[in-house]
């Protein structure tokens, strides 16, 4: 079993998740102020605003890879340093360019980090129980951290200034640098070979295109650009997985998706992502622009559903040591979709409906991203576990990007068509009205008041519209989900053995002061937060011999 000293390794890992999570959504009140003093074209506003994501999302797999190499403690602490550093760049840069520049390299280093903290958590934690926990404080942290986000940089917007957001990130970072080195163990392959160039030119090329066409669909709609930039992506992705066949040392070990513990929970999450994605995309604007909350309160509403969704991870190792993983999951997609349809009933213009449906979302979503998570990291290999919580991390950005680009346009288009222009508008004034309820509102400011007000609840009435469809979709995905992870994982027992199918991928790799048993040891049995299925002999029965085995409890 594990002390005190991996616990506060955990802490360690824990605080820079948190502050990436804050970063995720901090950036979102200081755009006015920012645009006032920096001045950039809307094309340089977008970019300032997305950049980050973009490289985060395209570098993922890339920086899993290069951690499984060189070392995951190592590559966290570059990643960790260089977040620092970068944030202080941003802190200070006085131009649109410096600001996008610092944004995309920030980008890169929250990419080193994620796969590198949940592979680290692999590491610290072999016992299957307390791994599950760990994993679920980690994804607990980062909910915690997106949540406050807004409510954080509004206040450091409004006592001193825009860009104090961007250091926020150093005070809790330096500490960790600080203990990192002390309490974090360092793993990695030994016997891997170089990386592949080739490869990861054509996974970072190929994820940016495809994010950045649905984002382009979102915010534009379909045109050129998007289709194309999509296929070229899609192309560039088909590219690389032809490659990874090919080489001896694989950038991504696509033997990894053969198994079906991996390909069930991977595909759960992100179509569960790609539901709270859509939804996420409307929630802010809807207790803003619909009810009347200043971005400061409904940043603060907001807390109250995600602190929902934080004590049901936090719950998750607790519930999987009475319910099977495969139904706790399918039931959480379940409870996630009956908060989609209270978002589509007529009463979702009163806040008390949208946080309890919102609330139902997260809580019903939170179990499952930890236990999928886990899932996905423990069926890796140890020298591998860097390249599974990359393909992690990508089917969260995959789906959020998809979430986005396609129910969050579903509800766009649908507000677009339903908005009702008074007499006396003018085609510019329709037009600029037509694009979002927030240029409707600004629109019905010029107007004459009688006016102004039927634009502003005709506005109102077609946002919600949009906001019912898009919920109506999030809900039929939840339900997808529901399904598809309750048939998917009930038939794959939790060593990772579907019934008649192969086992995990061997091990072939070290870690930094554990010794490599080979073939000797052969793991039939693993116990998931308390639940034991078949088998002989298990990685903690090896540790603890006097521990029991055997047997299928918590179904």
């Amino acid at each position: 079993m594990f002390g005190r000293r991996e616990w506060l390794a955990l802490v360690v890992l824990v605080i820079p998740a948190f502050i990436v999570g804050i970063d995720m959504t901090v950036l979102h009140l200081a755009v006015a102020p920012m645009s006032e003093d920096l001045e950039p074209t809307s094309s340089e506003l977008l970019w300032i605003v997305d950049s980050y994501g973009f490289m985060v999302a395209g570098f993922l797999i890339t920086m899993g890879t290069i951690g499984d190499r060189m070392g995951r403690r190592r590559l966290w602490l570059i990643g960790t340093t260089a977040f620092c550093l970068l944030s202080v760049a941003a802190f200070l840069a006085e131009t649109a360019e410096a600001l996008i520049a610092a944004r995309a390299l920030l980008g890169i280093a929250g990419a080193a980090l994620s796969p590198s903290t949940v592979s680290l958590i692999r590491t610290l934690f072999s016992d299957e129980k307390q791994r599950l926990a760990a994993i679920s404080v980690w994804a607990a942290a980062w909910f915690g951290g997106m949540a406050l986000g807004p409510v954080v940089g509004g206040g450091v917007i409004e006592w001193l200034g825009w860009q104090w957001v961007f250091l926020i990130a150093v005070p809790f970072m330096v500490p960790a640098l600080i203990l990192g080195p002390i309490l974090l163990p360092e793993a990695k392959d030994t016997e891997a070979g170089r990386i592949d160039l080739a490869s990861v030119a054509l996974s970072i090329a190929g994820v940016i295109g495809v994010i950045w066409g649905l984002k382009h669909i979102a915010e534009k709609g379909v045109d050129g650009q998007a289709i194309g930039a999509i296929l070229l992506g899609l192309a560039l992705v088909a590219l690389f997985i032809r490659r990874q066949t090919r080489l001896t040392d694989p950038l991504l070990d696509l033997a990894l998706l053969k198994n079906p513990r991996v390909s069930g929970a991977l595909s759960t999450q992100t179509i569960i992502v790609l539901a709270l994605g859509g939804t996420q995309f409307f929630i802010g604007q809807h207790l803003q622009l619909v009810l009347g909350y200043s971005a400061l309160e409904a940043g603060a509403w907001l807390l109250v559903p995600t602190l929902a969704g934080i004590v049901a991870t936090m719950a998750g190792p607790e519930l999987a040591k009475k319910v099977h993983p495969a139904h706790l999951i399918g039931g959480g997609c379940a409870i996630a979709a009956v908060g989609m349809v209270l978002l589509t009933s007529p009463g979702n213009d009163r806040l008390t409906v949208v946080l309890l449906g919102y609330g139902l979302l997260w809580l019903g979503a939170g179990p499952m991203f930890a236990l999928c998570a886990d899932l996905i990291l423990g069926s890796a290999p140890e020298e591998r576990a860097g390249g599974a919580g990359a393909l992690s991390e990508t089917g969260n950005e995959f789906g959020l990007a998809l979430g986005i680009g396609l129910v969050g346009t579903a509800g766009i288009a649908l507000y677009r068509r339903q908005i009702d222009m008074p007499a006396g508008m003018s085609e510019e004034q329709e037009d600029a009205a037509r694009e979002s309820l927030g240029s409707a509102l600004n629109t019905a400011a010029e107007l004459p008041a009688d006016v102004g007000a039927q634009l502003l609840e005709s506005g109102r009435q077609a946002f919600i519209d949009g906001v019912t469809l898009s919920a109506g979709l999030g809900a039929a995905l939840c339900l997808i989900g529901a399904v598809l992870g309750t048939f998917l994982l009930s038939s794959v027992d939790l060593a990772g053995h579907a019934h008649g199918g192969s086992g995990p991928v061997e091990s072939s790799g070290a870690v930094e002061g554990v010794p490599d048993d080979g073939d000797e040891a052969v793991v039939d049995a693993v116990e998931l937060g308390g639940v034991r299925v078949g088998g002989e002999l298990d990685d903690a029965a090896l540790d603890h011999p006097g521990e029991p085995a055997g047997g299928l409890h918590g179904m």
